[in-house]
């Protein structure tokens, strides 16, 4: 769109003036969210990123397509990196890109008034669909990549949430204690497995209480991976003890055809510690 190279020099005379408008009218009270921040150096980062934002926008009245919607896609995805954006509800966020559009679309309305000599309906309606269409661009570029590192940040913390909820804790000398709390479903077991695995080896365990009488049910597939995982104790020369097994996680391992023959079963897990204390 070269040929509204004039409408790409009114607005970029004018960048900072927007910028500087969008932010004096900035009201936000929520604490979790980047416009409410009172923190000089999260408002000087804001601010540089809207004027940096507008500076891109403004490229749509002078370069060809594939050259600015790369260099809005550059902007949106380093914005949405940003963590100040990343605490901020998405909302907020696309309410502060639609107050952003509607200064635009009011100093565009002024430049085609003033030009409209020669700035025809025709190529106003080019404009207005032009400048529109590229803050849907940015807008769904930025809500994307946010729900990515979101996502990624979920995973972090279910991950970490996971190990926390099945530490091998050591009683004494090489002795430790693998209490297993609430539902269990395959993602953790198998993360149970390889952890309570590392544990044992990096403690040096050889004798693991493994108490379940905090888990209500388990599925099939996670039944056989605790059975894996008292194999695979067993292969590093880690005795396992199970503890507190519920009659339906029994019930579950009968019907899996799972043998309890070599395994060490107590009913509590002061009878299992007792019992290799005597």
């Amino acid at each position: 769109m070269p040929k509204y190279i004039l409408l790409y020099d009114y607005l970029t005379e004018r960048a900072e003036d927007i910028s500087q408008t969008w932010f004096d009218t900035l009201h936000d009270t929520d604490p979790d969210s980047v416009y409410a921040s009172s923190d000089p150096a999260v408002l000087t980062n804001l601010k540089k990123q809207n004027l940096a934002f507008n500076y891109q926008i403004n490229r749509i009245f002078s370069e060809e397509k594939e050259v600015y919607t790369a260099a809005l896609e550059k902007w949106a995805f380093e914005a949405a990196q940003d963590k100040e954006h990343l605490k901020t509800p998405i909302h907020y966020i696309i309410r502060e890109f639609i107050r952003v559009r509607d200064l635009y679309v009011g100093h565009v309305k002024q430049f085609t008034r003033l030009h409209s000599d020669t700035v025809t309906e025709e190529d106003a309606e080019d404009i207005f669909h032009t400048l529109i269409k590229s803050f849907d661009v940015v807008i769904h570029i930025f809500i994307e990549e946010m729900y990515k590192n979101t996502n990624i940040q979920l995973e972090a913390q279910k991950e970490l949430i996971t190990e926390l909820s099945s530490p091998v804790i050591v009683l004494f000398d090489n002795v430790g204690l693998l209490p297993l709390i609430g539902d269990i479903d395959t993602a953790r077991a198998k993360m149970i497995l390889e952890n309570t695995l590392h544990q044992c080896s990096e403690k040096r365990i050889t004798q693991l209480y493994i108490d379940l009488s905090g888990v209500a049910m388990i599925d099939t597939m996670v039944a056989q991976q605790l059975f894996t995982l008292i194999e695979s104790l067993g292969m590093l020369g880690v005795k396992a003890t199970l503890s507190g097994i519920r009659p339906e996680i029994a019930q579950t391992a009968v019907q899996l055809g799972l043998s309890f023959s070599n395994l060490s079963i107590r009913s509590s897990l002061a009878e299992a510690i007792a019992s290799d204390l005597t």
